[in-house]
């Protein structure tokens, strides 16, 4: 059931017009040109690409658009629901237009730090996804944290394939790693923090610096030296300020 992910992916932006619409021709550009400089997956949809904001059927099309400009890449989509039936819905319309695995936000609305509803949210998705699912937290938007045992729970699940954790903790990404399955694939989403994350055994990285810095995102994710991971932490810092 689980194709091949690759161990670099590109969190990608979705560019908007002036009028605030998706400006596919612009993401078809986008995804050509990561692809041209050697990237073999996205994340569409991700928190990077709005993945909160976008509409009914705009998944569908973001993912369409992608397998037009670059037929190989390796599409993960974004899910980002408050419930159950939003989830499905958007799950379905990406496995749907041909993503090959999803990426579920953790629901925060009404059940932050409700654990267990946390994870009866994944296993209903996990039940019911015709594609391999990933566990998405990312506190720095949700101010919620998927918490370990959770996750190691959640791991037994046959359709729970990974995780991406975007909390720039090494030391739980650490103790992840150290207590999952050997096939679960365990992403990290910091720049800062990319390199000891794969040190620690981690299987790759889905961040927002491999939009503008894939070459080197790729480096660090095969095992690169300190002074990669220390250019792709400055290149992330000074981004992240000029986007504030």
């Amino acid at each position: 059931m689980t194709p091949e992910l690759p161990t670099a992916l590109a969190a990608l932006v979705t560019p908007f017009d002036a009028a605030g619409e998706i400006d596919f021709d612009a993401h078809r550009h986008n995804v050509a040109h990561l692809a041209g400089r050697g990237l073999s997956g996205v994340l569409i949809a991700g928190s990077t690409g709005e993945g909160p904001y976008i509409e009914p059927g705009e998944r569908a099309r973001l993912v369409h658009q992608a397998r037009a400009a670059d037929d190989a890449m390796f599409i993960l989509g974004g899910v980002a629901a408050e419930t159950i039936r939003t989830a499905v819905a958007q799950l379905d319309e990406l496995a749907g237009a041909g993503a090959q695995a999803v990426l579920v936000l953790t629901p925060t609305a009404m059940a932050r730090g409700d654990v267990e509803a946390a994870k009866r949210f994944y296993l209903a998705l996990a039940d019911h996804t015709p594609v391999p699912l990933l566990l998405y937290s990312v506190p720095k938007w949700t101010a919620y944290e998927l918490p370990e045992p959770a996750v190691y729970e959640l791991a037994n699940h046959d359709s729970i394939v990974g995780m991406k954790d975007s909390g720039g903790d090494i030391r739980r990404i650490a103790r992840l790693i150290a207590n999952l399955p050997e096939d679960f694939k365990m992403f990290n989403g910091a720049s800062a923090v990319l390199g000891q994350a794969v040190w620690s055994g981690a299987y790759g990285g889905i961040t927002a610096s491999a939009n503008y810095a894939p070459e080197l995102v790729r480096t660090v994710v095969d095992g690169g030296r300190i002074e990669d991971q220390r250019k792709l932490a400055a290149f992330a810092a000074a981004v992240a300020v000029s986007y504030t």
